[in-house]
């Protein structure tokens, strides 16, 4: 069935830079998007950026000067490249998948910036 798997993040000081990636297996209908959430504990999940199927992108305005999200569909795989990235961008990181059946998540993939 339906598999995604996050990978790239990691511990990074206050400016530097890191690249997640999500792998996706197993078959789905009808993809929409492609988008990363991340969350924090006791807060609500947010979208942090999403491309669609046409490579249209939009992302949260905390985000919109320093993250790009990128897809290779061919692989059906999406990235988000994060630079100059601040402590307050520690959260775990969930890669989601957009189908017409519903969303498909990752297992997260944790985040943590110091200052």
């Amino acid at each position: 069935q339906v598999r995604l798997v996050e990978s790239g993040g990691g511990w990074v000081q206050a400016g530097e830079s890191l690249r997640l990636s999500c792998a996706a297996s197993g078959s789905m209908f009808s993809l929409n998007a492609r988008a990363w959430y991340r969350q924090v504990p006791g807060k609500e999940r947010e979208l942090v950026a999403i491309i669609a199927i046409d490579g249209t992108t939009n992302y949260a305005d905390s985000v919109k000067d320093r993250f790009t999200v990128s897809r290779d569909s061919a692989k059906n795989a999406v990235y988000l490249q994060m630079n100059s990235l601040k402590p307050e961008d520690t959260a775990v990181y969930y890669c989601n998948y957009k189908t017409i059946e519903g969303d498909y998540w990752g297992q997260g993939t944790q985040v943590t910036v110091s200052s």
